[in-house]
């Protein structure tokens, strides 16, 4: 019997190493990636530059206080700003952490600016983490449930409804912030309309909110540019990252601009492990390997080729309602919950995620070859094919 915490259903699978697109179980089984530890493995698995730079630094220091200077964080820093044109970077160790950041941001910014009540506009379906701020500010009921009561001070409204924003801006004066995600990565791989992201940076700009961006999920090269909310050409105040960012060693961000810059005083915020020397430099690396290797457009280009090759093998199935998303952030949405398919493709060497219950959730590592997205797809199709007819 094990004495982990019984918090997930893991699947009956234990990995031991993994090379590219492909993991080894224990008893030597190869199994194809196209979820990359949910968008965590950006460069794969033992990428051998990752691996060079972590193995160097681990052999010079793997940690030290946020006390003192850390020069690898300034240089990280130093390099989202550049890629973002944003201004500062805290560094947290995962996405909710993140998020908590730029949460208690937007409510100081509110304090200052003598809103006592500071409310933060957040969409249903979102999901921003698991501590009580985020799991609050989240639209799925169903992992809330069991841990009210909630942290107040959020009001929520339907994904890419800007009327309804514009409702909320009518009628609360307590708003200081929209929360929101470019693509709603456990809501269903959602995108927003590039129109919707232009029209509410406006609406921010005229009541003096703070726009802020959770691209934990899609950030990173995940949709082809850097940074979702790059297609739209706007900038935000604030964004949230993690995930991608350290290729599968736990570091998160949280970066300002404009009004959101210097909101955040000495001693306001704070994180132990946050930013250490070993993450900043598996963040740092990874930066360096997308632009070296052009990962960039090789996410774009053989995102388009998934869903084409998605959409030639599953035309005219009955119950296949939408093959979507951007970049390698893809979503096959079903006309029923298909949960059991994760099951299914876990026993062809397929691993793949279901969320929204009906939606199969797609997250390769951008090192993805062309020839390794077609076995995905090739061995996909034949298993949603046979489920939809059960």
């Amino acid at each position: 019997m094990s004495h982990v915490m019984n918090t997930y259903a893991r699947l009956p699978v234990a990995f031991e190493r993994g090379e590219g697109a492909w993991l080894w179980d224990t008893e030597g089984k190869k199994y194809l990636d196209g979820l990359s530890g949910i968008a965590v493995n950006t460069l794969g698995h033992a990428h051998p530059k990752l691996t060079a730079a972590m193995s160097e630094q681990i052999g010079k220091l793997i940690h030290c206080s946020n006390v003192y200077q850390v020069p690898g964080q300034e240089l990280l820093a130093d390099k989202l700003c550049e890629l973002t044109h944003m201004e500062e970077v805290f560094f947290s160790n995962s996405g909710c952490e993140a998020n908590e950041a730029a949460i208690k941001l937007a409510r100081m910014f509110g304090h200052q600016r003598d809103i006592t009540n500071p409310c933060i506009i957040v969409m249903e379906k979102a999901f921003h983490g698991r501590t009580l701020a985020t799991l609050s500010a989240t639209g799925n009921r169903k992992v809330q449930v069991g841990f009210e009561p909630l942290v107040t001070g959020f009001v929520r409204v339907p994904y890419n409804d800007l009327d309804a924003v514009r409702q909320v801006a009518a009628n609360n004066s307590n708003v200081v912030a929209v929360l929101v995600e470019p693509i709603q990565g456990e809501g269903g791989i959602r995108t927003l309309d590039i129109e919707y992201l232009q029209q509410l940076r406006g609406i921010c700009d005229t009541q003096n909110w703070l726009l802020m961006l959770d691209e934990v999920q899609c950030g990173i090269g995940r949709t082809g540019k850097w940074f979702a909310h790059q297609h739209a050409g706007i900038l935000p105040d604030v964004m949230t990252l993690a995930k991608g960012l350290g290729s599968g060693m736990p570091i998160g961000a949280c970066l300002t601009a404009g009004r959101a810059a210097k909101v955040f005083a000495a001693g306001n915020h704070g994180s132990t492990f946050g930013g250490n020397p070993l993450a900043c430099t598996a963040g740092i690396t990874t930066l360096n390997v997308i632009a070296a290797d052009n990962l960039l457009a090789h996410a774009d280009t053989l995102g388009r080729f998934i869903q084409q090759a998605f959409r030639t093998q599953l035309n005219g199935v009955a119950g296949v309602v939408e093959i979507r998303g951007q970049g390698l952030m893809i979503g096959v949405e079903l006309a029923k919950p298909c949960g059991d398919l994760v099951k299914l493709a876990l026993a062809k060497g397929l691993l793949i995620n279901v969320t929204a219950d009906n939606v199969i959730r797609l997250l390769p590592p951008l090192i993805m070859s062309q020839s390794e997205a077609q076995q995905l797809v090739d061995g996909l199709c034949p298993l949603i094919k046979e489920f939809l007819q059960l």
